[in-house]
């Protein structure tokens, strides 16, 4: 059984989240922006090994303290897709232009394309490409717990900016009716930013995809 407690972390909010099999106890943490304290304090709290960093995407809120973390801990990087390389290597320069604290450097073990899988303890978890807020952005599917992790592609009541280098508008809302909704409208989702909700729930009522 996958089990996940999301904790904000950075001026941003960010919801990193760890999600870790209920079985073995391993764990792996989604989207380390930062605060990496707090999400060490988490994994030591329910008693989980931390033991891989998935990454949706490259913006500093979700990935500033990435390169840190699996230094100290030896953990491998896992993800996002390749399109997001260019924002890997602005990672300092995002730092400096938000007010974060210095970003350390990284190359991911292993990049992630549209289909791949990644594994937690007896978890899988489908990954799916969702570009339009960045070019490499995924998300993770965790179908038996009816659950999905989409970064900052879709927020209850809203969705992801497209106005930073790489964002495209229409190519954001083709990845959420091609890729999020095939998931089913019972799926719960935990986005980037703010409270949970249900892909149902957003089809039906949120103002910038409903109908699509």
């Amino acid at each position: 059984m996958l089990r996940y407690r999301t904790v904000p972390v950075t001026p941003f909010q960010q919801n990193c989240s760890i999600v870790w099999c209920d079985a073995t106890r391993q764990a792996a943490v989604i989207d380390p922006g930062g605060d990496l304290p707090r999400i060490e304090a988490a994994a030591r709290e329910r008693e989980v090994k931390l033991g891989q960093i998935w990454l949706t995407h490259a913006h500093i809120d979700h990935a500033g303290g990435a390169g840190e973390l699996s230094r100290r801990l030896g953990l491998p990087i896992i993800g996002p897709h390749p399109g997001d390389q260019f924002w890997i290597t602005g990672l300092a320069e995002q730092a400096r232009m938000f007010g974060f604290a210095p970003a350390e450097p990284f190359v991911p073990t292993r990049w992630l394309q549209d289909g791949d899988t990644v594994q937690v303890g007896n978890c899988r978890l489908a990954v799916r490409h969702c570009p339009g807020h960045t070019p490499g952005h995924v998300v993770f599917h965790a179908a038996e717990a009816r659950r999905a992790f989409v970064g900052d592609v879709l927020f209850a009541g809203g969705i992801g900016r497209t106005d930073f280098p790489g964002g495209n508008h229409a190519q954001l809302i083709a990845s959420i009716r091609e890729r999020l909704w095939p998931m089913g409208d019972d799926t719960v989702f935990i986005p980037g930013h703010g409270p949970e909700s249900t892909l149902g729930e957003e089809r039906r009522h949120n103002p910038h995809v409903r109908g699509a």
